[in-house]
């Protein structure tokens, strides 16, 4: 079903599910907005649709960014707050740096876009986030212990959030993705033996692929999703069901 004329921002929309899903929302019609820190990654997903460079671990970077928003689109309609960083350091390697930098990025980044794009929105707007079943399972392998606390955190946040916005008439949704086929992931995916102990932990014994993510958030930002608010669509495969 086309979302035409609806507005809509997506952070991490340089590469993986962030590229895929802004493709996708163009696709159905939606206005894009793309984010990313590399903004010439976005422009090859977006093509000649409006993209803004941020990372959004800046607070003054992305209330700048979404102040720009507001001036390309006059409003938002949705927000896509996918960006965020992976990390499989040992958990008595990885150093408190690392670790901030990690929630940086994904909480407090995720929590900074949701909060400046949720003033540029009114009554029928939806936001989707992006957490991970690293979240909910403790993370999947030995050395995510940052990452894995950090997707949590979007969990939590992201309900917090939905009590927030939900009486102002905007819904708010996660997405727990389980091990997907993008550059994010390419590190461990490297090695052949974890790559087959990751499949085989799924029921399909495959990978997601950042096609199948996005459709999945796409829906959460559409109306064909308008009574679904503050919960978390796991997209896994079938892994945290063992």
């Amino acid at each position: 079903m086309a979302e035409h004329k609806k507005r809509v921002a997506v952070t991490g929309a340089g590469s993986g599910i962030g590229a895929a899903t802004a493709k996708l929302l163009i696709e159905r019609g939606w206005q894009v907005v793309a984010l990313d820190r590399d903004p010439d990654a976005a422009k090859k997903t977006v093509g000649d649709r409006p993209v803004i460079a941020v990372d959004v671990a800046d607070e003054a970077g992305v209330v700048r960014a979404f102040d720009e928003v507001r001036n390309v689109l006059g409003g938002l309609d949705g927000l896509a707050a996918i960006a965020g960083i992976y990390d499989t350091t040992p958990f008595f390697e990885i150093t408190a740096e690392k670790y901030r930098r990690i929630h940086d990025v994904n909480v407090i980044g995720t929590f900074l876009c949701m909060r400046e794009g949720a003033k540029l929105m009114e009554a029928g707007a939806r936001i989707c986030t992006v957490a991970s079943v690293a979240g909910l399972r403790g993370g999947g392998l030995a050395g995510t212990a940052a990452y894995a606390s950090s997707k949590g955190a979007i969990l939590a946040l992201t309900k917090n959030a939905a009590r927030v916005l939900g009486p102002k008439g905007i819904a708010v949704n996660t997405i727990a993705p389980g091990m997907i086929d993008t550059p994010f992931a390419a590190g461990p995916l490297s090695d052949p033996g974890i790559k087959q102990r990751i499949e085989g932990m799924t029921s399909f014994n495959r990978l997601g692929t950042p096609e199948e993510i996005a459709a999945a958030i796409v829906w959460l930002l559409s109306q064909e999703a308008s009574y679904v608010h503050g919960a978390t669509l796991v997209a896994d495969g079938g892994m945290v069901m063992y």
